[in-house]
């Protein structure tokens, strides 16, 4: 009788190395995620930097004076996206963020939201 217990003792102390040595799915998918976030982060900031030496899209001081003429407060981000646009985050003084998208090539307002 007492050979049973013994026996699920065993049998549940041979899995345990193989339970331990699983991989976790989520930690290498995560890490795999941030990098090319990170890669085309960068990317985005170098073709930035391209368009506006080519003279291509306005600098970011006069997207900055656009954003704030027509939403008063603090800018508090600012993208830049394809297309080319930029989303220009402010803070107003009633404690709102607004979420202003400018074109970059024009400074023209494309959209005013909430964000």
């Amino acid at each position: 009788m007492h050979r049973r217990p013994a026996l699920a003792v065993l049998v549940a102390l041979a899995c345990l190395p193989a339970l331990s040595v699983a991989p976790l799915p989520s930690l290498g998918k995560d890490k795999d995620r941030k990098a090319e976030e990170r890669r085309a982060k960068q990317e985005a900031q170098r073709a930035a930097l391209a368009a506006l030496q080519r003279g291509e899209i306005l600098p970011l001081a006069r997207i900055m004076q656009i954003a704030t003429a027509r939403v008063p407060g603090d800018i508090i981000e600012i993208e830049y996206k394809a297309g080319p646009k930029y989303e220009v985050k402010i803070l107003t003084p009633d404690g709102r963020i607004k979420e202003i998208k400018l074109d970059a090539r024009t400074g023209e307002v494309i959209k005013i939201e909430d964000d």
